[in-house]
């Protein structure tokens, strides 16, 4: 067989009977590239590769495989070298090799149509390519979760006239698997669809996760029974997300033969999940000696942030294939793949909270753009960054509210950035509209003296300006607090907090700094300053957040401990904390509940995010 470039050029002259000339004109190869390929002076490119295999109707895995293993060797990448060779040989030990694909769709939650549509489309599209199977995330067809929507008996008959449509559409020439609800007697259960030579199977999930950001037990009934197909002559087991993290539903599976398995998913990002699920797919993995491939589900629904990173496990627990995060996209298991860069953790988040700003903003289709109230200070400078990201430069308005006490830094450095950046900028003095609120208030405050309260006024005239230039020009309002902030009350109700979405809700203080140096690191947009400055809300002469905080690098991490992994003041303490401090802060965190409560949804990027996820009472007398 031929392994080498100038070897595969001379099979595909001796096929098409063209010349080099030709064949440069007919496929459409620059003749400089081909006249190395020619000589062996280089090896083919992949899309080259996919070329010459179809032509020569062979398998392109081989083809891209000896082209990567040729340029491994011409560049004298011994450790590349190695793993094309391990990939060449796990190739021809395989008897009859099955095309299976990913679709990492980003479906919107109850679009039924037009997610059935792209499941269509991306059917049609690959059985055209020749792939046997193509495999779609978790309740793909309904988006996750649709909530109490899935109690309701009209859209579960959408469901079942959805599902039809799509079997009816599919090619006889491929099989899919995609996700959605099933109803069966009194049941309804969260299902994989098997659609196969225009039948229907349907396997339901069994483990229904119960904890966290998942409610499922409120909706599904939980499913009893393995499901096994068979796809030229290979038995491949078929489960759906949690089930994989309980071993004996796995090993259940394996005992009927099978050599893969195949998990469709809608796990949500959190910074650390990914890693989580390769550690518990290897568990799997060698437990069972199988092959494993992970479909997960990419986009944001409201706070959840579903981050995609499918991938394939080969039997020694190796992954052979792993698909973008936070990108929809569609991958075929039957082209290798060179090793995946690990990426930051900043760079990940970052990610996360682009892709969750620009999925609520464009799914919920209200809103031609976004306004921010830009202060001249880290948070909103973050913001804006996210949300030019998210739907471009063009579609925001930037509004600077000054007072007395806003100094000449802020307004030089929010103006930069929005220069910068070519933001729609307009500012807007709030002098007069505040001191028309102290007048009128005169008379109830005399004999108090000034306290937060005159400070909250400042930052309540600027919410509700922001609010009525959202309204006028039909722009959602982001705000811009952080997590840091929302835990301990240090946000103005009605104020700062105004606003239909939070992008910095979940991220704390001291990673919103190391997230604007890590965004300045792909082009400068955050003034220095804005980074290097202490930070301070400008409400009062000389103030700093420090007048009222502790550091925020001390704050974050007593935070953590106590909401993130639940200690009590007694073990923070113990940390070699202030125990004064600490107490001080667990009370600010659940004495502001009610805040939370009513604040704006924002995307989960940590294991215990404010909102959905996290259940606390507003009234209560608990003592941590």
């Amino acid at each position: 067989m031929a392994n080498k470039t100038k070897d595969y050029l001379t099979k595909v002259r001796k096929k098409t009977g063209f010349s080099d000339y030709k064949i440069s004109q007919e496929y459409g190869i620059n003749q400089s590239n081909l006249s190395k390929y020619k000589s062996g002076k280089s090896a083919l490119s992949e899309t080259h590769a996919w070329l010459f295999a179809d032509i020569l109707n062979i398998n392109p895995a081989e083809v891209v495989a000896n082209t990567k293993l040729e340029h491994a060797k011409m560049k004298g990448d011994k450790p590349k070298a190695i793993f094309w060779q391990e990939q060449l040989e796990n190739l021809s030990n395989t008897s009859e090799s099955i095309k299976i694909d990913i679709a990492q769709i980003n479906p919107i939650v109850g679009d039924l149509n037009n997610n059935a549509q792209q499941i269509i489309d991306l059917s049609v599209k690959a059985a055209q390519q020749g792939t046997d199977l193509l495999v779609f995330p978790e309740l793909s067809l309904t988006g996750y979760l649709p909530e109490d929507l899935l109690l309701r008996a009209g859209f579960i008959q959408q469901v079942e006239e959805v599902v039809n449509k799509i079997k009816n559409a599919i090619p006889e020439t491929i099989a899919i698997i995609f996700g959605a609800p099933h109803q069966q007697a009194s049941h309804l259960y969260n299902a994989a669809y098997l659609v196969q030579a225009q039948a229907i199977q349907i396997y339901h999930k069994q483990q229904l996760p119960n904890y966290s950001v998942f409610d499922e037990k409120r909706y599904f009934s939980a499913g009893s029974e393995p499901f096994v197909f068979t796809i030229k002559g290979q038995r491949i087991g078929l489960l759906v997300c949690a089930d994989i993290w309980n071993a004996d539903t796995v090993s259940e599976t394996v005992k009927y033969g099978v050599s893969s398995i195949i998990s469709i998913n809608a796990s949500p990002f959190h910074m650390g999940k990914h890693q989580r699920r390769l550690e518990e797919v290897k568990k799997r993995v060698l437990e069972n000696q199988v092959e494993f491939i992970y479909v997960n589900l990419v986009g944001g629904q409201d706070e959840i942030v579903f981050d995609g990173g499918s991938f394939a496990m080969n039997a020694k627990a190796q992954i052979t294939h792993q698909l973008p995060f936070f990108e929809a996209t569609t991958a075929s298991l039957a082209t290798p793949q060179d090793p995946v860069q690990e990426e930051s953790i900043e760079k990940t988040i970052y990610d996360a909270l682009v892709l969750a700003t620009k999925d609520y903003i464009e799914k919920n289709g209200v809103f031609n753009g976004v306004v921010i109230g830009l202060s001249g200070g880290i948070d909103s400078a973050l913001t804006l960054a996210i949300a030019a990201d998210a739907i471009g430069p063009e579609n925001i308005k930037a509004i600077m509210m000054p007072y007395t006490y806003t100094s000449n830094m802020s307004l030089e450095d929010a103006k930069a950035q929005a220069s910068t950046m070519n933001i729609d900028y307009q500012e807007i003095s709030i002098h007069t509209m505040v001191e028309s609120f102290n007048t009128q208030l005169s008379g109830v405050f005399s004999g108090m003296q000034a306290d937060t309260t005159e400070e909250n006024l400042q930052a309540r005239v600027r919410g509700t300006l922001l609010m009525a230039v959202s309204n006028k020009l039909e722009k959602i309002v982001l705000t811009t607090g952080n997590k840091s902030e929302m835990a301990v009350g240090y946000a103005t109700l009605y104020g700062d907090m105004s606003g239909g979405f939070a992008p910095l809700k979940d991220v704390s203080k001291t990673m919103v700094y190391r997230l604007a140096k890590y965004r300045n690191t792909q082009s400068y947009i955050i003034p220095g300053r804005v980074i290097d400055r202490e930070p301070s809300a400008e409400l009062a002469p000389d103030q700093v957040d420090q007048d009222s905080l502790p550091p925020y690098d001390e704050l974050d991490a007593i935070l953590e401990l106590f909401i993130e992994q639940r200690l009590s003041v007694k073990e923070i303490v113990k940390q070699g904390f202030n125990q004064q401090i600490v107490e001080r802060i667990s009370r600010l965190v659940l004495n502001n509940e009610y805040k939370r409560r009513q604040s704006a949804p924002g995307p989960k990027i940590s294991q215990n995010a404010f909102g959905k996820e996290r259940r606390y009472p507003m009234t209560s007398k608990f003592k941590p």
